[in-house]
C-alpha cells in the first residue's frame, strides 16, 4: 500500500474487526438519507457489512490491504505471509460474491478510498441498488398476491 509499511500495518486492529471507521462512516451516511439496515450478518456469506434484508443488498466496506485492492501491483512489496494471507483473502471475498448471488443477492463491495473521496456516489450507489430490490421485491409481492 502507498506510504504505509507493512509494519505500521500490523500495529492497527485489525480491518476484519467489526465497525471499522470507514464502515461506520457509510453506515452513518445512509441512516442520515434515512436507510436502515443490519450489520455484520452471520448468516450470509461473508457476513456483509450491511445488509437490507427485504432489498436482498449486501454491501463489504473493504480496506486496500487486507481484501488486496489492485493487488498485482503491490504484491512484491510485502513479504511472502502477507501475500500467501491477502490471495486466501481475495479468493473467499470471490467465493462470499458468488454464494450470494447465486442467492439472488446484490451485492456490493464498497473501497476505503471511494468512501473518503466520494463518499455521496458510494451512497448513491447503495440507495440505487436498495430500489432497485425494493422494487424487485414490490413486484413479487404483487405477482403472489395475484396468483391466490
Amino acid at each position: 500500500p502507498s506510504n504505509t509499511s507493512t509494519t505500521e500495518v500490523l500495529r492497527r486492529p485489525l480491518e476484519s474487526a467489526k465497525d471499522t471507521g470507514i464502515e461506520v462512516t457509510v453506515r452513518s451516511a445512509l441512516h442520515r438519507e434515512g436507510l436502515r439496515f443490519m450489520k455484520h450478518v452471520k448468516g450470509l456469506p461473508g457476513s456483509p457489512d450491511i445488509v437490507f434484508p427485504k432489498a436482498r443488498v449486501a454491501v463489504f466496506v473493504d480496506g486496500k490491504f487486507w481484501h488486496g485492492y489492485d493487488f498485482e501491483a503491490w504484491k512484491h512489496k510485502v513479504p511472502t505471509y502477507w501475500q500467501e494471507k491477502i490471495s486466501r483473502n481475495i479468493e473467499r471475498d470471490e467465493r462470499n460474491f458468488l454464494a450470494l448471488r447465486e442467492a439472488e443477492w446484490r451485492v456490493l463491495r464498497v473501497w476505503e478510498h471511494e468512501v473518503k473521496r466520494e463518499l455521496g456516489l458510494v451512497v448513491n450507489r447503495i440507495k440505487q441498488a436498495v430500489r432497485e430490490g425494493l422494487e424487485e421485491h414490490h413486484q413479487g409481492q404483487r405477482e403472489k398476491s395475484i396468483h391466490r
